[in-house]
């Protein structure tokens, strides 16, 4: 279990006396138990993360059965080390913030339960959290300077999106893959490589030992919306690729070959954000998700940002993954603009950005 917080209490406050508001978030949606207790939408009090990767690397990938079971044995206990740490009381929260999906529906359910008998017992109110939403959230942890509109980019395992922050809480989606999520295509390529799992920070290490040029593999496009992602016509590429070379008794330089791959997913996801908050007259751009952490989009899409006078923000690489004080971010948003949930709240394992 681990514990993490950012530059919780460097901050400055600008609340005009307005009371305090303390979010109990919790979030269950995959394979991380977390929690997490956050002030006032900015700052990090407690964020508690128990992590099943050495569990499921025993299996190549997620298990949603084990991932359910463990979210069981562990809920209770990082509740009650989110709020040791932030040295509170649960009859201080204001509110109770927990991710409703999308992600996988056992998984989500542990969480939904636990944050509906949290909030009926303790008599708070209960504030549904969508995970993307979460994960874009993330941004406003350290850097205070950020407020909407602004276009993000949300890459992760499960998501790539291209979206609108028009507002706290509003957003509009004008871009998303078509098949594969940026992450799912890591995993995929690092198993095929014997990398193993998790695959994409396997992937960033192994990559930085190649040359991304050593392979031309294919820039995904989808005709007709350029905002569009599309990553499995590479992920097949590569596969042909090794099943070639392994046919043809060929040897396989794995850092190369990686590095080349890495490169044809970094690149479009680099011209597209970019492209779209030229083309939409937006001069902050934000990363969001698990991918988020990879050292080369990073470096290139700061190269790419700098070109064109945009800022570029994106969290630390634990605020990326993820996490219950992204899930307290928005919960506060939530919440302050009048959002609670009722007790029919249940797990929605495919709900949309935006849906409610």
């Amino acid at each position: 279990m681990m514990s993490v917080k950012g530059a919780e209490r460097e901050i400055d406050r600008t609340k005009d006396g307005e009371e305090d508001i303390y979010i109990l978030a919790i979030e269950s949606s995959c394979d991380e138990t977390a929690a997490a207790v956050v002030e006032n939408g900015r700052i990090v009090l407690s964020n508690i993360i128990s992590s099943q990767i050495a569990l499921h690397t025993l299996y190549g990938g997620v298990v949603p059965e084990i991932a359910s079971r463990k979210h069981i044995e562990k809920i209770n206990q990082v509740i009650e080390s989110a709020l040791k740490e932030a040295q509170m009381e649960l009859e201080q929260m204001t509110a109770i913030a927990v991710t409703y999906g999308p992600g996988l529906v056992g998984a989500l359910l542990v969480g939904v339960a636990e944050a509906k008998a949290i909030a009926y017992g303790a008599k708070k109110p209960l504030v549904g959290v969508h995970h993307i939403e979460g994960h874009i959230a993330a941004n406003y942890i350290e850097h205070p300077d950020l407020e909407p509109p602004f276009v993000c980019l949300v890459v992760s395992g499960g998501h790539t999106h291209l979206v609108i922050v028009k507002d706290y809480g509003e957003f509009q989606v004008i871009g998303r893959t078509r098949d594969d999520a940026a992450g799912e295509a890591f995993d995929k390529v690092a198993r095929a490589v014997g990398l193993g799992y998790p695959g994409g920070p396997k992937v960033d290490k192994t990559a930085r030992e190649g040359d991304p040029k050593a392979i031309q593999f294919p820039r995904g496009k989808v005709e007709g919306s350029p905002y569009d992602f599309t990553f499995s016509g590479l992920k097949s590429c590569v596969l042909n690729h090794i099943n070639h070379a392994r046919m043809m008794g060929e040897e396989i330089c794995i850092p190369d070959l990686v590095a080349s791959f890495q490169a044809a997913v970094v690149d479009p996801l680099v011209s597209r954000a970019v492209m779209a908050a030229k083309e939409y007259g937006y001069t902050k751009l934000a990363m969001a998700g698990g991918v988020a952490s990879n050292s080369s989009l990073r470096a290139e899409m700061a190269a790419a940002c700098a070109r064109e006078g945009i800022t570029l923000y994106h969290p630390s690489p634990i605020y990326c993954t993820d996490n219950a004080a992204m899930i307290g971010v928005a919960g506060y948003h939530e919440y302050k603009k009048g959002v609670q949930s009722g007790w029919e709240l249940n797990a929605i394992p495919h709900l949309k950005l935006g849906e409610r």
